[in-house]
């Protein structure tokens, strides 16, 4: 079905905001800007030596594609599960899975394009503590 009346919205983000994971971050599509229903996607960078804070998104899907850098992502209760992805890698975090994506380079930033099917993105973020499950 169509929606006749529809426009097509172009985000270009100004700046970076800085998100509760503690990571710089370029808002793109979400409900604020774009009026989106069931989804967001920025970009995000982590720093170099970087890490964001442990986190849960509650009840949303995550879908990364890794833009530049190595990063490794420690998932799972206590965070003890452990990828490690390059430029290039498409990524998928289920919802309510704890994990902290970490910068391996201490000289290059790491830029990974975020899409979530949460279209307030960080209503949904909640900060895991990984001590919590030892």
């Amino acid at each position: 079905m169509s929606t006749p009346n529809a426009e097509i919205v172009t985000v270009r983000p100004a700046g970076t905001t800085m998100t509760r994971q503690q990571l710089p971050n370029f808002v793109g599509i979400s409900g604020a800007t774009t009026g989106a229903q069931h989804l967001s996607m920025n970009m995000v960078v982590i720093p170099p030596g970087g890490a964001a804070q442990p986190h849960v998104h509650r009840g949303y899907e995550t879908a990364i594609y890794l833009v530049s850098g190595r990063v490794e992502t420690r998932y799972g209760p206590g965070l003890r599960n452990s990828v490690i992805n390059e430029a290039g890698d498409f990524i998928f975090i289920p919802a309510d899975v704890p994990h902290q994506p970490v910068n391996l380079s201490a000289t290059e930033p790491a830029h990974a394009i975020v899409a979530r099917s949460d279209p307030n993105e960080q209503e949904s973020v909640v900060i895991y503590d990984p001590a919590a499950e030892v």
